[in-house]
């Protein structure tokens, strides 16, 4: 019986690649059936500001797998990333993306690569959570929740026992995010501590890019937040030789998305040379998770056959390494020729997946901490200088709340009191108002809580006197754990 999959041919060079995977999942004879939906550049200038028609969602939920050409997003403000809003709706919380190097028949001055990276896919600055504020200043808010983390985290590990790898690490920037960047390295650590079969270890993400791209060899399975796997991924893959022959899966609890890696690339469209390899390789990927991993096998190993023989699209050709230029149908078909003959390669490993359960996640269980209210950061479009601000502030409120001013920043360093005249100042202003009674021991500050009714009663002081309040933040402490981060020079 055949598995109905949802199917978008994109756009760009996306129908002619997708049109090459087609041919040859059905000279595979895959027990596949197809439901075509149209996304993308079409669909947004029809009106549709996501990409996508409502109705298709449906279709996507039915179905269950979604395979996925590139898509081209217009130019122009209003129009969101489909790929994104794709994971977030239908919850595909883990990217998966296999960087393996084809040495010697494809060019890489790294041969021994053999990475995967495991992107988390529903967070970080990915919310696309985005404000103007000032007529100088913009934001662009990054979430990180402990029930993403966690999910990313051990799905990570759960793929590398379930693929016999040996080791995970963690990326991260946690030496200045220390609250976002923070969570997700303490859930991993935490996690980590179940999979003593597994080695686990950290790198700060800057460094961490760099041995990357030096000794890539020395990484096995790469479990990081979603802007840095977005970015490291198609390092990875494009020092192994090429960001065109990388697939990718998303992975939901009941959805599953495939797609390349590369994008709709418009000035390639319509010309016969696009190399379809990460789309092909995304089918693959697809055909594993459907259980149907004798056809994966039977199709990546004729691509490898391919690669090996030298047959080549102009994006990975070498004068010294490859031995024939072909289009993307000349490609087709030599795949399909050695699909159909059962060839399998001869230097290059031969694929075989040994068949295994889906990988499963248990529910997250949620972990409630007391939570008290010990102030609170307003921010400010405001034309002038920090002393200023912070005498007129303090005037304004001075015995009309319980609250004091703490401090001001300008773009995060501390500006009053005691500013210093080299810091330059934008329009943007934060803030900090905490208890009259805090106080500090030994540097350390000692933060009262304060009633909900004096925060509203401060807003309020400030709008009466022209202030123009464009944002607030809570100050929390959770358990006796201080949930906001210090002023640089606080």
């Amino acid at each position: 019986m055949s598995q109905i999959i949802t199917v978008a041919n994109g756009d760009g060079i996306g129908p002619e690649i997708m049109n090459s995977v087609l041919k040859i999942l059905d000279a595979a004879e895959v027990p596949l059936d197809y439901e075509f939906i149209e996304v993308g550049e079409k669909v947004y200038l029809e009106g549709y500001t996501s990409g996508i028609k409502p109705k298709d969602w449906d279709i996507l939920r039915k179905n269950k797998f979604f395979l996925k050409a590139p898509i081209t997003i217009p130019p122009g403000s209003g129009y969101k990333n489909l790929n994104v809003t794709i994971r977030k709706t239908l919850g595909l919380f883990a990217n998966v993306r296999p960087c393996i190097s084809y040495h010697p028949f494809v060019f890489t001055k790294h041969p021994e690569i053999d990475i995967v990276i495991i992107r988390e896919n529903e967070e970080d600055l990915y919310t696309g959570i985005e404000y103007q504020q000032t007529s100088e200043v913009v934001e662009s808010i990054k979430l990180v929740s402990f029930p993403g983390s966690e999910k990313i985290i051990r799905y990570a590990f759960e793929y590398a026992r379930a693929y016999n790898r040996k080791k995970v690490t963690c990326m991260v920037k946690d030496n200045v995010m220390r609250y976002a960047d923070g969570l997700f390295h303490k859930v991993f650590l935490e996690v980590s501590k179940e999979y003593t079969d597994i080695i686990s270890n950290t790198q700060v993400i800057d460094i961490g890019s760099g041995y990357l791209v030096d000794k890539p060899e020395d990484f096995d399975v790469i479990v990081t937040l979603n802007l840095y796997g977005d970015i490291i991924s198609d390092i990875v893959a494009q020092i192994a030789g090429s960001v065109r022959l990388i697939g990718s899966a998303n992975i939901g609890d009941t959805v599953r998305m495939f797609e390349a890696i590369h994008g709709s690339e418009p000035g390639l469209a319509g010309k016969n040379i696009a190399n379809p390899s990460g789309l092909l390789n995304a089918s693959v990927m697809m055909l594993v998770h459907l259980g149907l991993s004798k056809y994966a096998e039977k199709i990546q190993n004729a691509w490898l056959k391919t690669i090996e023989d030298g047959i080549h699209t102009q994006d990975i050709y070498r004068d010294n390494i490859s031995k024939h230029k072909v289009s993307t149908e000349e490609f087709t078909k030599a795949i399909i020729d050695r699909l159909r003959n059962g060839e399998q390669p001869k230097i290059l490993k031969p694929i075989s997946y040994q068949s295994s359960t889906p990988i499963e996640i248990p529910p997250f269980k949620r972990r409630e901490l007391p939570k008290e209210l010990v102030g609170v950061d307003i921010y400010l479009d405001w034309k002038g200088n920090p002393d200023d601000l912070g005498t007129q502030l303090q005037t304004i409120i001075k015995q009309k709340t319980k609250l004091k001013l703490r401090l001001i920043t300008n773009r995060g360093v501390k500006v009053y009191p005691n500013g210093l005249p080299d810091t330059f100042c934008s329009d943007h202003w934060r803030c900090r108002f905490v208890a009259r009674e805090s106080s500090e021991i030994e540097g350390v500050p000692i933060f009262p809580s304060v009633e909900k009714s004096e925060v509203i009663k401060l807003i309020s002081i400030l709008y009466e006197n022209g202030y123009d309040v464009i944002k607030t933040e809570n100050l929390y402490y959770f358990g006796n754990q201080r949930g906001f981060s210090l002023g640089q020079g606080e």
